[in-house]
């Protein structure tokens, strides 16, 4: 089911919000001050490409400085991204089918806002998961 929900994800807003991130990613790399933030840019345009099966969590070792950092990311880049995911979970949502990835769509923004202090893992404790 994940495989499917990826796949049409990809298709109806997955690569345009790929696209997003990577654009956000090289533009951050021009200044060589904010690589951090385009290498978390980066991180994230592969969970906007396939985020079925995955999910955030907080690392416990983020400090003050993953605060000072997300409040500059969301000055450079973060509240861009977070528009572009509100407008495309708006268009999901009009269709049936699309609610699943307008809920996927809302589930990117918190990382969207503030991307450092955050992993993303694989969501492997599901009661229908597979690998067990």
């Amino acid at each position: 089911m994940r495989l499917l929900l990826n796949v049409i994800w990809l298709v109806f807003g997955g690569f345009w919000l790929f696209l997003g991130y990577v654009l956000a990613g090289v533009l951050l790399c021009i200044p060589i001050i904010t690589i951090p933030w385009a290498i978390a840019s980066f991180r994230i345009a592969g969970f906007a490409l396939w985020p079925f099966g995955r999910t955030i969590v907080a690392k416990p070792s983020a400090g003050v400085g993953s605060f000072v950092g997300n409040v500059i990311w969301f000055v450079l880049a973060g509240w861009w991204l977070v528009i572009a995911h509100v407008v495309s979970a708006v268009a999901l949502a009009v269709t049936i089918i699309g609610i699943p990835l307008a809920l996927a769509d809302l589930k990117l923004i918190p990382i969207s806002l503030a991307p450092l202090g955050k992993d993303i893992v694989p969501t492997g404790d599901g009661e229908f998961d597979r690998r067990r």
